[in-house]
């Protein structure tokens, strides 16, 4: 009779002896495992138990998704007067074309150049491309790409003003008053340069209210000869 009441008892405790090893062995193993620590990225000391997560400024990278696009840089003004023609410029750029237009909402090529010139303070008759072409004096080789300067394409039969050796100011027949880049096409198409004499005389006060600035606009498109 005592033996088997002892041998249920034997049992349980038995079982219970294994129960309580298993605990004490895991939380062993896991007091082990926090004990040892090694460097993560950052050179700071982590437990190897340690999940280890991205660093705060990677989770807040912004996702990049396609290339982005690249505006050209603003021409370099130094002078009073080129501050003023690049804000005239700016005031109209979007504008649409129209033949003999002089503004102040729409123009054609040469009308575009004599009504940003006239808005900067500098005066001289409004007329076809070839009479600026006519009437001012060609520029250094070191000032054919300055801000200001005046390009010629296709026969005298189109103008534009020189942003920088990159690109120009112009109103263009199907695009209107636009940035284009000095691409293939107008390269090949360059009659010659030139410089409106500003540097030399008094700049007078701005004959118009500067108007509000338009968001550039870009073009690289083929384009035809333009009057």
């Amino acid at each position: 009779m005592n033996t088997r009441i002892l041998f249920p008892r034997l049992l349980v405790a038995c079982f219970a002896l294994c129960v309580t090893a298993t605990v004490v062995a895991q939380s062993s193993e896991s007091d082990s495992r926090q004990t040892r620590a090694a460097l993560d990225a950052n050179g700071g000391m982590r437990l190897e138990t340690d999940i280890s997560t991205p660093p705060v400024s990677e989770e807040r990278r912004p996702r990049m998704i396609g290339a982005v696009p690249t505006l050209p840089a603003g021409p370099v003004v130094t002078s009073r007067f080129d501050h003023l023609l690049l804000s005239a410029i700016q005031s109209h750029l979007g504008s649409p074309y129209y033949y003999t237009g002089t503004g102040p909402d729409s123009f054609d090529c040469s009308g575009f150049v004599w009504r940003t010139f006239q808005e900067a303070g500098f005066d001289f008759s409004r007329g076809p491309a070839r009479s600026y072409w006519a009437t001012f004096a060609a520029p250094n080789k070191d000032e054919q790409y300055k801000f200001g300067t005046l390009v010629f394409f296709s026969g005298l039969a189109h103008v534009g003003i020189v942003a920088d050796e990159h690109g120009f100011y112009h109103s263009s027949r199907h695009h209107g008053v636009i940035y284009s880049p000095f691409n293939d096409y107008w390269l090949s198409r360059i009659d010659g340069f030139r410089r409106v004499p500003v540097d030399s005389i008094p700049v007078p006060a701005a004959s118009a209210k500067p108007r509000v600035a338009r968001p550039a606009i870009i073009t690289q498109a083929v384009e035809d000869n333009q009057r």
